[in-house]
């Protein structure tokens, strides 16, 4: 048994990707409690897949080694802000406006990679993720923008929680609801990009739903929701590496299934319960 626990931790690329899988657990299932609550879950969908403009910029500008985070967090805020811009006055209904700009954005995206030449290698990774080609200066960028979206949650806590669950009380409480819905779209945003590495774009919905759901089956109030979804991210991804070290499947999909067998036990844990 020690073995089995201790050995994939013999290597460097194993122990970054823990730390990583840790780290976007947390900060997808805190950040995912507003957007469940919300019903945001196809907004987090279209900002995982309208970064790919943002990335191939970047490539195109410095190859694989270039700024490929900053062009996906750039592209990502654009796209949120732009959302939150046209559904602003409610001319059109959310979904509507995060239809059309994440199928421009995707189609813009798919435009500028097609025109590389080794595309379907070099940025595979944006769409299915490659936890375990961490690097630490990815980590870092990791743990500072995860610290980011933590601490701006702490900071407007409980304004976020009003706008969330009574807008009108938000109204008479003269709280600035447009502004903090900017912020949480934004903030929605930067936890879809930190996230990109280590599940990719085409799975990057389930860690951000995922875990948020489930800790909403079985907890009542929202900080107890945060918890239970941090503890099933958090563990969702290092359980994912330890199946993708020993079964050899892609460890993005891996921590994704471990995830949805949880999401399982919690829905059934609270049939029962009821």
């Amino acid at each position: 048994m020690l073995s089995f626990l201790f050995e994939p931790l013999h290597y460097s690329f194993m122990l970054r990707g823990m730390a990583a899988a840790v780290m976007v657990g947390v900060v997808c299932a805190v950040v995912g409690s507003f957007v469940v609550l919300r019903g945001m879950a196809f907004f987090g969908d279209a900002l995982a897949h309208a970064i790919l403009p943002g990335v191939a910029v970047a490539y195109l500008i410095g190859g694989t080694g270039g700024p490929l985070f900053w062009g996906a967090l750039g592209a990502a805020v654009v796209t949120a802000l732009s959302i939150g811009a046209i559904t602003r006055k409610g001319q059109l209904r959310e979904d509507t406006a995060i239809g059309v700009i994440f199928a421009g954005a995707f189609a813009l995206g798919i435009a500028l990679i097609s025109t590389i030449r080794s595309y379907s290698v070099d940025l595979a990774h944006i769409l299915f993720g490659n936890i375990l080609a961490i690097t630490d200066r990815d980590l870092l960028l990791i743990a500072a923008f995860g610290a980011l979206a933590l601490l701006i949650v702490a900071a407007f806590y409980k304004e976020f929680v009003v706008i969330s669950f009574d807008p009108v009380h938000a109204a008479t409480l003269r709280l600035p609801a447009e502004p903090l819905r900017y912020l949480l779209l934004v903030l929605v945003a930067i936890t879809v990009v930190v996230s990109l590495q280590a599940v990719g774009a085409g799975l990057m919905t389930a860690m951000l739903i995922t875990p948020a759901a489930a800790g909403y089956l079985l907890a009542k109030r929202l900080s107890r929701m945060m918890m239970i979804a941090a503890l099933i991210g958090a563990g969702s991804g290092v359980a994912g590496l330890y199946l993708s070290y020993y079964v050899s499947i892609a460890s993005g999909a891996a921590i994704v299934l471990v995830t949805t067998v949880c999401f399982g036990v919690a829905w059934l844990a609270s049939r029962f319960r009821a």
